[in-house]
């Protein structure tokens, strides 16, 4: 796979454009070597063992969360980090940041236990509580997301031409919704029930977030927790896409503002003319 040799940028002023268009190239380069190591594991026998909160780990989480750690440290030695598998920072600390990258180094660790390829990298830059920079990556497709909010949203399948991406600024008919594969509640089946007519495409990880970015679906309703390195770079991408990541009171989704790092329940489409709300409030 095709990867960018990482140089320490200095500092860097998030309102240029070509200064993020540059870091977005750089960190695609490090989602891609991070997918190798996860996909040298895929292809052999995959050992899980379990977290103090009962989720699963792998060496391919681990390997992965070395391999971008030390190259965003090498590319920004002037952020910090804040990692899945290194989150046991004080909100004392993290609430002094004003800039910092936000990882999942492998999101949808089930999926990737289970083999079918719906695991994302997901490496995201923060800057005063919003998302900046966002890059998904899809090891098992070797398909790369990417976007910037007043940059725009890429789209790149292997080392192919990146293609520009926008949401789907009107609504299909039956309305195209994403939810994930593995955590389905009562609550959203509530909501779906008074949606109106709808078809479901169930899929795990961060890809949900990316198929509304590129207009293959339509609502992502996310109606129970998630963590915040689950969906900050995937944010990015949506936004930079023309799309909304909003909460249920339809304020845009913020990151480090409490200390515990869990999402309240969340909406991701593309066409603002449609109140995606209302259903919850009939």
């Amino acid at each position: 796979m095709a990867s960018v040799e990482l140089e320490a940028l200095g500092e860097l002023d998030l309102a240029q454009l070509d200064q993020l268009a540059r870091l977005r190239e750089a960190v695609i380069g490090l989602a891609k070597r991070a997918g190798a190591a996860i996909m040298d594991v895929y292809a052999g026998n995959i050992e899980v063992t379990a977290k103090s909160d009962a989720s699963p780990l792998t060496i391919a989480d681990l390997r992965a969360h070395e391999i971008i750690l030390a190259g965003l440290h090498a590319l920004t030695p002037q952020w910090p980090v804040l990692s899945e598998e290194s989150s046991e920072i004080p909100f004392a600390e993290r609430s002094t940041w004003s800039t910092y990258w936000l990882v999942d180094p492998l999101d949808g660790t089930k999926e990737f236990v289970s083999r079918n390829g719906e695991f994302t990298v997901n490496i995201a830059l923060v800057h005063h509580h919003n998302v900046a920079l966002g890059v998904v990556y899809v090891p098992a497709s070797d398909t790369t997301y990417s976007g910037a909010p007043g940059l725009d949203a890429q789209r790149q399948q292997g080392g192919g031409p990146s293609q520009t991406i926008c949401v789907t600024s009107k609504v299909s008919q039956p309305v195209r919704v994403v939810g994930s594969r593995s955590h389905r509640s009562a609550e959203l089946d509530a909501y779906l029930s008074r949606l109106g007519a709808h078809a479901i495409l169930s899929m795990g990880s961060a890809v949900k977030f990316c198929v509304v970015a590129e207009g293959g679906a339509d609502l992502y309703p996310r109606l129970g927790p998630t963590s915040e390195w689950d969906t900050a770079a995937a944010q990015a991408v949506v936004e930079a896409a023309g799309g909304v990541v909003c909460l249920l009171n339809g304020e845009r989704l913020r990151y480090n503002t409490k200390q515990e790092l869990l999402n309240p329940s969340f909406m991701v489409f593309g066409d603002r003319s449609r109140d995606w709300l209302q259903p919850l409030k009939q």
